[in-house]
């Protein structure tokens, strides 16, 4: 039987560098979470500031990566995204997103309640790599959805009032 456990930012980001598909460590994080058969550590998410700045309004955060390994229960990464919105709306998070690329089924997502809310476009690498310290990954420039947790989320986006007290 699966639980959710307490995990470290390095802990999970060294799970993601070993077993992510396509994806790199994040840079950057808020918190994290783990999945365990109580033997073996199955899967992380890692949750942080939305990687667009256009939805860094200060009431949503962003599950940067979900990551788990082959051999883990098939429902983990559904386990691992609804405890990842518990998580962020106990915290005070009103709005959770993720992206996942358009060739993925999205069965995890649909399966923990979250739905579809927007298609993007792939980046094109020209644009991505301005910022220094960049490295291109080819799942950057592929078609993505945007996927939002659970209907609650949708009924207060009101801005964060300390954002707007410190002028951020």
């Amino acid at each position: 039987m699966l639980e959710i456990i307490p995990c470290t930012l390095r802990e999970a980001g060294d799970f993601v560098q070993n077993f992510h598909r396509h994806n790199k460590r994040p840079h950057g994080a808020m918190f994290a979470i783990a999945a365990s058969d109580g033997a073996l550590l199955c899967g992380v998410a890692i949750v942080g500031r939305p990687v667009s700045r256009h939805m860094q309004d200060g009431v949503t955060a962003e599950v940067v990566r979900c990551c788990v390994i082959d051999t883990a229960p098939k429902n983990t990464p559904s386990i691992l995204y609804g405890a990842a919105w518990r998580a962020a709306r106990a915290m005070g998070w009103r709005r959770l997103i993720t992206y996942t690329l358009q060739s993925e089924s999205g069965a995890s997502l649909r399966g923990a309640g979250w739905t579809v809310i927007a298609e993007r476009a792939g980046s094109d690498p020209a644009r991505w790599q301005s910022r220094p310290g960049r490295e291109w990954q080819s799942v950057v420039g592929q078609a993505k959805l945007v996927w939002q947790a659970g209907q609650q989320a949708l009924k207060d986006n009101t801005p964060n009032p300390l954002r707007n007290e410190m002028g951020v």
